[in-house]
């Protein structure tokens, strides 16, 4: 029970985009299924929607009934008005009537019964949804399992180059794999974490915005390390503190039947087996070699290993059952 309104639009009248379209496409190819190729949302694509009132009734649509979670992308022009606040335009658009209010769109979300609200919107003056202009547009008024992420800030313009807009080709890496955590998970939080850190401070800066007590995630792709390796955080550290006693039995390589400088005890199968888990941990920041640049060494000088604080983290979920 995931579903998710997927909308471009380039074709406005004497004010034409590009790169909308080809946006909004390729974040619904992208979010229809997991990296694994399960199903993930439920993605009704609309490109060059005509009218207010066709894409006005389609976000009604989205934000009816009961589901886990709702998600709304936006794909062309913005607009702020100084009486009304911001504005996604539609092709129908004309002066004092450009579009959808951000502030109606915003009211939808938070009257919506769907267990989580996602709006992203990759427009001009996007940063401006959340913030009610009947308030002033300067406090947020955001229904709990709301959250939102925008392209840019209230005043700011929101850049396309070479027909795709600058945002969304960072929003699809960050989907595609480059904002999940170990486990594989991508949530609106980690998504912002990631554009946020690929915009410079001179460059148009997203907005997000939220209100919820757990992120919800948004796609999964193939994890970093396996859920079973995960969970031999605990065997090999029975405490945070603990250091895993290492030698050179634990290296591969140091095995008579390879020409090799070996030493004893000579490479053990079952520890070789541990070591990969551990040299596999280290990899990705869980686990540090003590006294030692790297784990091959710590191995064959007979030192020790030891969690970072992530890999305390890590221990921890393991500990409580939630890996």
């Amino acid at each position: 029970m995931r579903k998710a309104l997927i909308v471009g639009i380039n074709n406005y009248p004497n004010s034409e985009l590009y790169g909308c379209i080809n946006d909004a496409s390729a974040f619904g190819n992208t979010l229809e299924t997991n990296g694994d190729g399960s199903p993930n949302f439920d993605v009704r694509l609309l490109t060059d929607v005509p009218t207010k009132g066709d894409l006005k009734g389609h976000i009604k649509d989205l934000f009816s009934g009961e589901c886990e979670t709702a998600l709304f992308y936006f794909s062309g022009h913005g607009f702020f008005d100084e009486t009304g606040g911001g504005i996604i335009v539609t092709p129908d658009f004309t002066a004092n009537d450009e579009g959808i209010s951000m502030d109606d769109i915003l009211h939808m979300a938070n009257e919506s019964k769907a267990q989580n609200r996602v709006i992203i919107l990759d427009c001009c003056h996007s940063g401006s949804f959340g913030n009610p202009k009947i308030n002033g547009g300067r406090n947020a008024q955001i229904g709990e399992g709301v959250s939102i992420l925008t392209a840019s800030k209230a005043d700011e313009a929101s850049v396309e180059i070479n027909g795709h807009g600058v945002f969304t080709n960072l929003l699809l890496d960050a989907m595609q794999g480059g904002a999940a955590d170990l486990r594989g998970h991508i949530t609106p939080g980690s998504i912002y974490s990631y554009i946020d850190q690929a915009l410079g401070p001179w460059d148009q800066r997203p907005v997000f915005k939220t209100n919820i007590t757990r992120f919800t995630s948004l796609r999964t792709v193939s994890p970093q390390v396996s859920p079973e390796i995960l969970r031999r955080l605990n065997q090999y550290f029975t405490s945070p503190e603990d250091q895993f006693k290492l030698d050179p039995s634990f290296e591969f390589t140091n095995d008579p039947a390879i020409e090799h400088e070996f030493v004893k005890p000579h490479a053990d199968e079952k520890n070789v087996a541990v070591f990969k888990d551990l040299q596999k941990l280290a990899s990705v920041g869980l686990v540090v070699p003590v006294d030692e640049q790297h784990m091959y060494f710590a191995a064959m000088h007979s030192k020790s290993c030891k969690l970072t604080a992530l890999g305390y983290h890590y221990w921890r979920l393991v500990k409580d059952r939630r890996i």
